[in-house]
């Protein structure tokens, strides 16, 4: 299928849980709502004409007002991929698992857990997998304040301090 046929299918299919499609580019995507997430994933992957039997990564993106979930998704029978987005509220940023759908799930959702923040309900394992569990906050989320020292040990960076500023590089205007 072609990326406009798929985001046709999931439109036809599931209609108002759609936000938005963008389907001329690269790499194409639908943005969906949250609580139909699992469904749509679930039609996804056992659709005959879309098989995405493989889910490659789960990305996290902090546009401080809100997060997005981008979930990229192959197909290994048609060959093809295709993104789904879901946008999250920073002071609730909770979604269901899909790890029931891709086992693999549970790492990516355990990563963007332990460095956003994002919860996802009923995973099997949500915890810490990268950081300490002790570790205060959720470094990669652009308001993080990182503290001075981790149990004693410094987080300044002390090596750094006294080092010549990088130089500036010029702009490149893209065309």
């Amino acid at each position: 299928m072609t990326p406009q046929e798929i985001g046709e299918l999931i439109k036809e299919k599931f209609g108002s849980a759609i936000f938005e499609l963008k389907l001329d580019v690269k790499q194409p995507w639908v943005k969906v709502e949250p609580q139909k997430l699992v469904e749509i994933a679930q039609f996804l992957k056992d659709s005959s004409n879309t098989s995405f039997d493989f889910l490659r990564s789960i990305a996290t993106v902090d546009y401080r007002e809100e997060f997005e979930l981008v979930y990229l998704l192959f197909s290994y029978l048609h060959q093809h991929e295709f993104k789904l987005k879901v946008r999250l509220p920073r002071g609730n940023p909770s979604v269901p698992t899909v790890e029931k759908i891709w086992p693999g799930a549970n790492w990516h959702e355990r990563e963007a857990y332990d460095l956003m923040g994002i919860h996802f309900d009923g995973h099997s394992d949500l915890r810490r997998i990268l950081l300490p569990d002790d570790w205060v906050g959720h470094p990669l989320r652009k308001d993080y304040k990182e503290g001075d020292d981790y149990h004693g040990v410094s987080t300044t960076r002390e090596y750094l301090t006294g080092m010549p500023e990088l130089p500036t590089l010029p702009s490149i205007a893209h065309k």
